[in-house]
This record gives structure tokens, sequence and C-alpha cells, in this order.
């Protein structure tokens, strides 16, 4: 089991909340932040210091203030912390359960996603038991969307294209904006092809079901 954990997110009562989780698994040694350039600070000289954490456990979603900030969001602490530091634990403890969120955190390197909610806490204790044991840990709620969507093979260009689907554009408009930002393929024909393949692979009966499904999914 971990010995020592850094807790950051904006909101004292939820750090208070996670801090009770990680004293029930028999964790002492907890630090808590409300920014996440404190986080970094913290984890840059306890590595400095030879006593590194052994886990962060981050919210995505901070609040801003009158204190001006270099790292504005948990997905900016767990992408520089994953570059300068990989073999860093990092569990991302959010509300936010759009998976096309969690699967950017995923490509970055994250152990472990929590959803907070009803039953938050109670998966992060379970999340905290599997990161420490070497493996990775996502709420139900997503894991399964996780699954589903790897099945489906949806790639960045195919959210892109659902995202501009969902505002409204027409399929000239997405092959222009595709064509003048260097998005490829972007001839109408080839945007067709992609969202009748989308279609079929997403199950739905017209582009307005598309998009539903999409959201449904939280690709979108």
């Amino acid at each position: 089991m971990f010995k020592k954990v850094l807790i950051s997110d904006d909101l004292g009562s939820i750090n208070q909340g996670v801090s009770t989780v990680l004293k029930d698994l028999n964790i002492k040694n907890v630090s808590k932040v409300q920014y996440c350039d404190d986080a970094y600070l913290k984890i840059k000289k306890a590595f400095f210091d030879n006593k590194p954490y052994d886990l962060l456990i981050t919210d995505l979603s901070f609040q801003s203030d009158h204190r001006e900030q270099t790292l504005i969001s948990g997905e900016d602490l767990i992408s520089v912390l994953k570059k300068e530091h990989p073999e860093v634990n990092i569990i991302a403890y959010s509300i936010d359960d759009r998976l096309e969120r969690v699967r950017r955190l995923v490509k970055l390197g994250v152990n472990g996603y929590v959803c907070k909610g009803r039953k938050g806490l109670v998966e992060l204790a379970e999340g905290v038991i599997a990161v420490s044991e070497g493996g990775n840990y996502f709420s139900p709620k997503i894991a399964k969307a996780l699954g589903d969507k790897t099945n489906l093979e949806i790639d960045d260009y195919d959210v892109k294209l659902l995202e501009n689907v969902s505002k409204g554009l027409s399929k000239d408009q997405i092959s222009v904006l595709f064509r003048n930002k260097g998005i490829s393929p972007s001839s109408l024909s080839s945007i067709e092809k992609r969202l009748n393949k989308l279609k079929i692979q997403l199950c739905s009966k017209n582009t307005i079901h598309l998009i539903a499904i999409a959201k449904d999914l939280g690709l979108i």
C-alpha cells in the first residue's frame, strides 16, 4: 500500500473526504493542496529531497481566483508530471465523466480515473488499492464505455467530425473547415463515407440519432 499521498482539489470538503478514505486504508502521510501549481511544486521538491510521493489524487477542474496560476487544470498538472516523472502514480478524481477526456488522460498515462458521485469515495478506495498493486482502475460507468469505444475503433478524426456535426455544420462546411485547418481527409466524399461508417458502428438510424448516441457515450 502507498505510504505518501498528495491530494489536489480546490474544495476543502473534497480534500477532507479523500483524506478519510486514505486514513481508512492506513495511509498516514497525506498532504493536501488547493492549487495545481502547489501540487507540482510539492511533488518536484519531494523528488529533489529523495522522498517522493507514491500517489497523486487530483481533481481536473479548478476555479480561478485572484491568484495567477501556470497550471490551471488537473489535466495540465497530469500532462506535465507524466512527462517529467512518468513513474509517478496518478488517479484523477472528477465529476467529469466524458469519455473523450478520460481517453486523453489514458494517453497521458494516468493510472486511474474515478468519477465523483454517490459511490465516488468507495470507488476511490478501490482505485487506490488497485493502483498500489500495480494495476489501473476506472469507475465502472466509464470502464464499460472505454471498452465499447476501443472495440469501435473510433479515433480523434471521428470525434472532431462528430463535434462539428453536433454544432450544426453541413458536410460541405465541415469539408471546407477541415481543408483550411489541414485536417485529412477533408473531401466531401470522405466525410460522407466516414459518417456512414459511424452510423453503422454506433447502430444509429440517422444523423440526429448518431449525435445522441455519441453524447451518451461521452465522445462529444
